[in-house]
């Protein structure tokens, strides 16, 4: 299969997903550890993939997300953004709004 492919399939299946480098109990940089440490904080299950261990995801979602840096935060099939983004909306308490509506399966839309 395509990475390409694998990619778009990982981000349609799975509501909250994070691309980090390690995984949630052992982040392996600063960044990836802040922002799933906000994510956790807002209290519902997300997916990861460590991109550490899956280096053609590594090299090729920055070009598909249009997004060069990981973490990468993608919500509902679309991309929240990294580290900076999400620690902003976790502290204006937005970012826990969007987690949890996606997680009841509501749109955030209208």
């Amino acid at each position: 299969m395509d990475i390409i492919e694998t990619i778009k399939e990982q981000i349609e299946n799975n509501t909250i997903l994070l691309y980090m480098k390690g995984s949630p109990n052992q982040p392996q940089c600063g960044f990836s550890a802040r922002t799933v440490q906000a994510l956790m904080q807002c209290g519902e299950r997300f997916a990861y993939v460590d991109i550490l261990s899956n280096p053609e995801i590594r090299a090729n979602l920055p070009q598909y997300a249009n997004w060069p840096t990981f973490p990468q935060l993608w919500v509902g099939g679309e991309l929240v953004g990294g580290c900076d983004i999400v620690t902003e909306m976790f502290e204006s308490g937005e970012l826990q709004t969007l987690v949890k509506e996606a997680s009841s399966g509501e749109t955030a839309e209208g």
